[in-house]
């Protein structure tokens, strides 16, 4: 990772000293730099030790820092990660601008690796990923969200950079491609189930924990699983209270919103969805070479359900 952290600070660089400066402000945020870790892991796993993984592992972190960056900015989200947002602090416009900027230099990455597979695969990836975002977009304010369509939402949203890190790093290892598509199955659950607990959190964590405001799903209209659980198991009142909420994107009554979340065992429903994903991840991976990597691929898949930001 310090690897990757070096590629990531050398490529940031740029005559225009508002893109360095935005860029360097997200990135230094920190975060869980999952991704990329999960390239890592895969190459580990696999044996691969070349150092186009540090490369393609920044790519990764650039694509989805720029999600980040066009994410807060169509979510007016004021917090990340416990500081202010790009947006918060520079304004929407250049918000925007530097999370292109940074899309078309994980591009320019991806082309010095000179493989046309490698650019299939994140090109693709990068397609849905914006799909997902105007599907979410479309879906804002609306109550009536089942599981399946929130599902689809995530898996493109947030688990297809998760499936191709993954399935990068076989590709990388040379891996055959029932073992490519075993890699690529482990990161897209184990995307899915992040995406999970990020929204149970949303209703059951602390905001000082998370480094986000309590509450910005609801804000935003989002319809997540916690709340499609909710309305499914809680009383005509209680259903009829979250409804209004997601359709007007209202705060007003968020306390009693996630009291009701947590007492009909909302929470319950969606832990368990993650956990079904987090196996799924696990079974996913089971004829992987026995080595440190692939144990850490395992056990990052079981505390995945820890986690508490």
């Amino acid at each position: 990772m310090l690897e990757v952290d070096g590629v990531i600070a050398h490529r940031l660089t740029s005559s225009v000293p508002l893109v360095a400066q935005i860029s360097q402000y997200i990135i230094a945020a920190g975060g869980k730099r999952l991704r990329p870790a999960l390239l890592l892991l895969i190459c580990g796993a696999l044996g691969y030790k070349g150092s186009e993984r540090f490369n393609l592992a920044a790519v990764v972190e650039f694509i989805h820092t720029a999600t980040l960056l066009h994410d807060d900015v169509v979510d007016e989200s004021t917090l990340r990660r416990g500081r202010a947002t790009a947006n918060e602090s520079f304004g929407n416009p250049a918000s925007v601008l530097v999370g292109d900027f940074l899309y078309s230099r994980a591009f320019q990455m991806m082309v010095s690796a000179g493989s046309m597979r490698i650019m299939e695969i994140l090109s693709d990836a990068t397609n849905v990923i914006a799909e997902g975002e105007v599907l979410q977009l479309m879906n804002m304010h609306d109550a009536s969200l089942d599981e399946e369509g929130y599902l689809r939402v995530i898996r493109s949203k947030t688990a297809k950079l998760f499936e191709a890190s993954a399935r990068l790093g076989a590709v990388l290892a040379g891996a055959p491609p029932a073992t490519e598509t075993a890699c690529a199955t482990y990161g897209q659950a184990l995307g899915t189930a992040f995406q999970i607990i990020d929204d149970v959190l949303d209703y059951d964590g602390v905001a000082a924990e998370m480094g986000k405001n309590l509450g910005d799903d609801l804000r935003e209209g989002k319809s997540t699983l916690p709340l499609i659980a909710a309305m499914q198991r809680g009383t005509l009142e209680q259903s009829t209270l979250i409804r209004q909420a997601i359709e007007q994107g209202s705060t007003e009554h968020l306390e009693d919103i996630v009291a009701i979340v947590r007492n009909t065992g909302a929470l319950d429903v969606a832990r368990k969805a993650a956990a079904a994903e987090a196996q799924r991840a696990i079974d996913a991976i089971s004829n992987l070479p026995i080595n440190q990597h692939t144990a850490s691929l395992l056990q990052l898949a079981a505390q995945l359900l820890e986690r508490r930001h």
